[in-house]
C-alpha cells in the first residue's frame, strides 16, 4: 500500500487540533481594510474552528490527520 498525498495546499492553509478539529485563518484580512468594521477586523484576529461541514472536507485533503 503506497503512502497518501497530502494536498500541499490544504497543508499550508489548516492544523488539526488535539481533538480532531480543524483550525484555520478567517478570510478578509488581506486588503481594502479600511471599508471594513473593526468589529470584524477584531474578530478575524487569530484562527477560528471550521464548522463541521466544511471540517469534513478539510480531513479528507489531509489524508493522516
Amino acid at each position: 500500500m503506497p503512502k497518501l498525498k497530502t494536498k500541499s495546499s490544504a497543508k499550508k492553509r489548516f492544523r488539526l487540533t488535539s481533538s480532531g478539529k480543524v483550525r484555520a485563518n478567517p478570510s478578509f484580512k488581506r486588503h481594502n481594510l479600511r471599508k471594513r468594521p473593526k468589529k470584524m477586523k477584531r474578530k478575524a484576529r487569530g484562527t477560528m474552528i471550521l464548522s463541521a461541514a466544511d471540517a469534513r472536507i478539510v480531513k479528507s485533503y489531509l489524508p493522516y490527520g
